[in-house]
């Protein structure tokens, strides 16, 4: 039955343009999830204000980012597909949390300290209680289990604790979430610099296949991959640039190691660059022309923003009502 599934949570930032490695290592692998489990997929606009925002585009991206959801494939009757701040609870559910949470633990989140870093100029107070929001944002919705990268595994465990601690004055309010360890998409790294993931903030514009780039666009990117030393298609330790790119073609046509190696035997790199290149445009194609099929149909983007927020209020507030209670917050007069 339906209500007996585990509840997973899960979201992206609506800042920058989604990358190939976003969709191969996480969107493309979302789709298949509401089947086993409920589903909550948040437009994560309240995290992005820790950064200064263009108003305007901030509000385009995230509405370009709920579209490319269910253009990727995600079902938004059956996953609850929403902004996160269209759901007052995210915000409301952090402030109680930031008061169980202890300034040390924050001070040692890495994140924090990188961003610190990137934004010298505005070190916030948000930038430095966000993983409390991010802790809100699972905990709300009871989540048992949300997919996270190896650099959000710090603030997964801060949500652990958090959680306990509340319990463990407070009884048996919020589950304990555990990281998904289910189906695990491919690890995309950048182009230009293969010992580092291929990101949406890269300043190297070369460095990252962005979702939307046009089929020439993506052809030339390859072209100027960085590869290995030598000129075999070999997947190996010593040949990160290479390896990255067998594993962009893998992840694009659902061929082995060995059937990539076999394929590309005798062939150069420029031969194999051009092979990746023209499989991520037939991977990508679809998808563009469904973003740009959904992005005409106004009301019923429209709809499903009004529709879904609807869904995610009503299961966040029972979780705030409940909070609010125990902490000793007077009840409302109906």
């Amino acid at each position: 039955m339906a209500d007996e599934k585990k509840v997973l949570f899960s979201g992206m930032q609506a800042t920058g343009n989604l990358t190939l490695g976003n969709y191969l290592g996480a969107l493309k692998n979302w789709v298949s999830m509401n089947e086993d489990y409920e589903c909550y997929y948040c437009v994560v606009d309240e995290h992005s204000i820790t950064v200064r925002q263009n108003p305007a585009e901030l509000r385009q991206r995230a509405r370009a980012l709920l579209t490319l959801y269910i253009a990727a494939g995600l079902d938004p009757e059956k996953n609850c597909i929403y902004y996160q701040s269209h759901v007052s609870g995210h915000a409301e559910l952090a402030w109680i949390l930031n008061c169980y949470t202890y300034m040390g633990e924050l001070q040692r989140m890495t994140q924090f300290k990188d961003k610190s870093a990137k934004h010298a100029d505005n070190i916030n107070a948000g930038l430095f209680t966000y993983p409390v929001l991010m802790a809100a944002d699972i905990l709300l919705f009871q989540a048992d289990v949300v997919p996270v990268g190896i650099d959000q595994m710090q603030h997964l465990e801060l949500t652990r604790d958090i959680a306990q601690r509340f319990n463990g004055i407070y009884g048996d309010v919020f589950k304990i979430p555990e990281a998904y360890l289910g189906k695990v998409g491919a690890k995309i790294m950048s182009l230009q610099d293969p010992s580092k993931k291929m990101s949406k903030s890269d300043e190297n514009p070369n460095a990252s296949i962005y979702l939307m780039d046009d089929p020439d666009t993506i052809i030339r990117k390859f072209k100027r991959a960085v590869t290995d030393s030598g000129s075999e298609v070999r997947y190996s330790e010593d040949k990160p640039g290479v390896s990255n790119l067998i594993d962009i073609y893998r992840a694009t046509t659902g061929k082995s190691v060995e059937e990539v190696e076999k394929e590309f035997d005798g062939k150069g790199y420029g031969d194999f660059k051009l092979a990746v290149g023209e499989s991520v445009v037939d991977v990508l194609k679809p998808l563009q022309e469904r973003v740009a099929e959904l992005s005409k149909d106004k009301t019923y983007i429209d709809s499903i923003i009004k529709n879904n927020a609807e869904r995610a209020n009503y299961v966040a507030t029972k979780t705030l009502r409940k909070v609010q209670k125990k902490v000793g917050f007077p009840e409302r007069i109906r």
